[in-house]
């Protein structure tokens, strides 16, 4: 935890470059262009926000009599690997060869990619994964990159260049994942999943799958097998994981991520093994979104490396009870609209969403509107249905410049929503008279508890 006296020391000396949030993005369709300032003197805290749109630092302005406690992971600051790092982790591979020798007279390979939903650095990876295959004697015009996000829509370029730079657009080619369409069926799982996987994927002679590690609902963590199912899977072999096993999934006991002894994981990890990815990296990053640690080789073994140094590293020590709770949901903003860390707050307490990307939350995940389809229901239906309330006499606001009604129907229906900061601190302040304790978590989305793995006996 860090004091007032220290935050206050290093704090506001970072602030001067930042701006006011709300005005450092420039003015487009619905945006203001401008927002009043705190009136009076403040206290100010810059966080990250528009991740994979810049990576902007916004600063935020509090009344000067309130204690503010900002909480950041035990990773944020981590050492940025260099290029030759990263080289050196990938040419050290977990459970199996170094993947020049496995592409050794190869002639064609494929490398997944995630998409904007996931904080993932690709681009600083992609290109030495890129520089081994080349090694290997794999033509350039034989090597593409496929998308991998399972049952999430089909990517743009605009968005492709910023996971894997514009440099590699130029040299390479990139197709879509298409859950519908052009699979192959490459046997089941022990759980009973048939598993049909991209054909391209399987027609490649080696192939190469690149993943960021953050904690993950039912998944324990994400990265590894999940860029196999479900990422590059067909969409019934995705709903079976995500239905059928899920029904068997044996939770965890608060403090636990469950790796070792989940289905739907263990699920993910076996049709990985079906689909016979040759080399896999995982990927670590510290607060701004940087390469921090590199687990590569064979993807179950790897992954799992990956995930007993991220318990660490993305680790939290929550704030006890504080008036407000203010949750920035960088560096996963469109899935942002999740509030673990609200059940940190007093009772009658605020929670405070701060959700600044451009793209708001994600609009489209083909397997939840196929559930919300069920049984006839259409959008309008869904619209007309009423929404569970925030629980208890906590109050939710969520800030964006960014949010739209289609987006606020998405919160539960007692939230309030505030488009400028002065409007935020304006409602804030009717709810706390005088004095407020506040703890900030900077990068919500990925910070967790404190934790453990579910290691083997």
């Amino acid at each position: 935890m860090i004091s007032r006296r220290v935050f206050l020391q290093n704090g506001i000396k970072s602030v001067a470059a930042a701006k006011l949030i709300g005005t450092a993005m420039a003015p487009g369709m619905l945006l203001a262009e401008s927002v009043p300032a705190l009136k009076g003197k403040a206290r100010q805290v810059v966080i990250p926000t528009h991740e994979h749109f810049g990576d902007i630092e916004e600063r935020l302005d509090f009344p000067a009599n309130w204690e503010i406690t900002l909480q950041p992971m035990l990773g944020h600051n981590a050492p940025v690997l260099e290029h030759d790092e990263i080289l050196s982790r990938i040419q050290k591979p977990i459970g199996t060869r170094q993947l020049r020798d496995l592409a050794a007279g190869k002639k064609s390979a494929v490398i997944t990619f995630d998409d904007l939903t996931r904080p993932t650095p690709t681009y600083a990876v992609a290109p030495i994964v890129v520089e081994e295959l080349l090694a290997a004697g794999i033509p350039e015009n034989r090597i593409v990159f496929l998308g991998s996000y399972g049952t999430h829509r089909n990517l743009e370029q605009d968005e492709v260049v910023r996971k894997l730079g514009s440099n590699l657009l130029r040299r390479f080619a990139w197709v879509n994942h298409n859950t519908w369409d052009n699979l192959k069926e490459i046997g089941a799982t022990a759980h009973g999943n048939l598993v049909k996987i991209n054909r391209t994927f399987a027609a490649a002679d080696v192939r190469v799958t690149i993943s960021g590690v953050k904690a993950h609902a039912f998944a324990g963590y994400g990265g590894g097998a999940k860029a196999i199912l479900p990422g590059v899977t067909g969409f019934e072999t995705v709903s079976y994981n995500h239905e059928v096993v899920m029904k068997r999934l044996t939770r965890p006991p608060a403090g636990v991520i469950s790796m070792f002894k989940n289905e739907v994981r263990l699920d993910m990890d076996e049709a990985a093994r079906l689909a016979n990815v040759d080399f896999s990296v995982q990927i670590l990053y510290n607060g701004k979104r940087q390469v921090t640690h590199v687990f590569a080789g064979e993807i179950v073994e790897a992954h799992r490396a990956a995930c007993r140094a991220a318990v660490q590293h993305y680790q939290t020590k929550a704030v006890p009870n504080p008036d407000i709770v203010i949750c920035n949901t960088y560096p996963q903003s469109t899935q942002g609209g999740r509030y673990k860390w609200a059940s940190t707050v007093r009772e009658g307490g605020t929670s405070v969403l701060i959700l600044q990307h451009p793209q708001g939350l994600s609009a489209m995940h083909y397997w939840e509107a196929r559930r919300a389809g069920m049984n006839g229901r259409t959008y309008l239906d869904t619209v007309a249905a009423p929404r569970e309330p925030f629980p208890g006499n906590t109050q939710l606001i969520v800030y964006s410049q960014y949010m739209d009604k289609r987006q606020m129907l998405k919160f539960p229906s007692n939230a309030v929503f505030a488009s400028t900061w002065a409007d935020m601190i304006t409602q804030l302040q009717a709810r706390h008279k005088g004095d407020a304790r506040v703890a900030i978590y900077p990068y919500a989305a990925i910070q967790h508890m404190e934790t453990k793995l579910d290691e083997p006996v």
